[in-house]
C-alpha cells in the first residue's frame, strides 16, 4: 500500500525529533504508560504527552485505556509498524542516550516484575491447589506446541491471557501477538513475564472476551486456555472468537472434561463444571468452525477428586484467498 507525498512528509516530521525517536525506540520493546515514559526520558508529563499526541496523529502509535491507566504501543497497522521498525533498527544501540534509556526501561520492567511477584505470592496457595488436580501444565503445553506446528504465521490472539504463557511459548512463530484479559492484576503479571522473556512482538490489553478490543478477521491463531469454565455463556465466547479468525485460521480451546468437583464453584468461581466433546463441537459448528482434533490429558496420580484436561482444535471453513505476495502469504499460512 502506498501513501501520498503529503502524508509521508507528515509522518517523517512526526518522527524527526530526538525525544519522539526515543519514544518509538522504547515502544518497540513493549507497551508503556505516560508515567513510564516520563520516568525514562526524564521529561515533564506535559512535554511527553505532547510528543505522544504528535505520534498518535501521525498514526505511528496507538493508545488504549486500562482502568485509570493509559498505555501506548506501536501502531497495529503493518505499514506504520514496518516504518517504525525500519527507523529503530537503524539507530545505534550503543549511543549513550539510548543506553541510558534502556537502563531506565529495565528499571521500569523490574518494578513490574516485583509487583507481579507480590500478586503471585498472595494467590499462590489457591492456584497450587487447582494445579494439583490435573495434568502438569508442561504436558499440555508440549501438546499445544506440537499441534500448532513449526510454520511461522502472521498473528495470534490469546483470549483470557492470564499470565501470558501462551503468548510466550508461541512467540517464535507469530509476527504479532495480542493477549486480552479483564484483570489488571493479571495483565501486570503477563507484562512482567513477557518483559522477562524478552518478547517484544506481543502486547496485552484489558478487554472483555465477549467484545475484545481487536479487529475481526485478523488472526491466524486464537487460543482460549482455561477460560470457558468461568463464563456464563461459553457458546457466545466461541462465536466471538470465530469472528476474529482469518479464513482458514485456527481456534484452540483448552478446558476441563465434565466433572463433579462442586467446590470449584464456590472457592474458584467456576461457572461450568467442564465440557463434553459433543457440547464443544456443537458450539464450534454454530460458529462456523470445523472441529479437527481432540486430545485428553489424564489427571496426576490416581486421586478420585481430579480433573481431566481436554484440548480441542478447530478451523475456520473459509478458504484463504491467495496473496499476490508469495512471501507474505507464506508467513500468514498456518500448518
Amino acid at each position: 500500500m502506498h501513501v501520498t507525498l503529503d502524508t509521508m512528509v507528515d509522518t517523517l516530521k512526526a518522527a524527526a525529533e530526538s525525544s519522539r525517536l526515543r519514544i518509538l525506540t522504547l515502544l518497540s520493546r513493549g507497551d508503556l504508560t505516560v508515567s513510564d515514559l516520563t520516568e525514562i526520558l526524564g521529561q515533564s508529563q506535559p512535554r511527553v504527552s505532547r510528543h505522544l499526541k504528535l505520534l498518535l496523529e501521525a498514526g505511528l502509535i496507538d493508545r488504549y485505556q486500562e482502568g485509570s491507566w493509559a498505555f501506548f504501543r506501536l501502531s497495529d497497522a503493518d505499514q506504520a509498524r514496518g516504518f517504525v521498525q525500519g527507523l529503530v533498527s537503524s539507530i545505534d544501540t550503543s549511543d549513550s542516550q539510548v543506553v541510558r534509556d534502556f537502563e531506565r526501561l529495565d528499571d521500569v520492567k523490574h518494578k513490574r516484575q516485583e509487583r507481579a511477584a507480590r500478586y503471585f505470592s498472595a494467590n499462590a496457595a489457591s492456584w497450587d491447589e487447582l494445579r494439583s488436580l490435573h495434568a502438569p501444565d508442561r504436558a499440555v503445553e508440549a501438546a499445544l506446541v506440537k499441534l500448532v506446528g513449526k510454520r511461522p504465521f502472521q498473528s495470534m490472539l490469546d483470549l483470557g491471557t492470564g499470565t501470558g504463557r501462551l503468548l510466550e511459548i508461541f512467540a517464535p512463530l507469530y509476527r504479532r501477538g495480542v493477549g486480552i484479559d479483564q484483570s489488571r492484576e493479571m495483565l501486570a503479571v503477563a507484562r512482567a513475564n513477557l518483559d522477562k522473556a524478552g518478547i517484544a512482538n506481543a502486547q496485552v490489553r484489558q478487554g472483555d472476551i465477549f467484545s475484545p478490543p481487536v479487529e475481526r478477521d485478523a488472526f491466524d491463531l486464537v487460543t482460549v486456555h482455561q477460560v470457558l469454565h468461568y463464563l456464563d455463556d461459553p457458546a457466545r465466547a466461541i462465536q466471538e472468537a470465530a469472528r476474529l479468525l482469518r479464513p482458514s485460521g485456527r481456534l484452540v480451546i483448552v478446558d476441563f472434561a465434565p466433572h463433579g468437583l462442586d467446590f470449584l464453584r464456590s472457592e474458584h468461581a467456576h461457572a461450568r463444571l467442564g465440557f463434553s466433546d459433543r457440547q464443544i463441537e456443537d458450539w464450534l459448528s454454530e460458529a462456523g468452525l470445523e472441529l479437527e482434533e481432540t486430545q485428553e490429558f489424564e489427571p496426576r496420580g490416581s486421586a478420585k477428586a481430579s480433573l481431566t484436561v481436554k484440548l480441542w482444535l478447530a478451523r475456520d471453513k473459509r478458504l484463504l484467498v491467495a496473496d499476490p505476495n508469495p512471501e507474505l502469504q507464506a508467513q500468514r499460512e498456518t500448518a
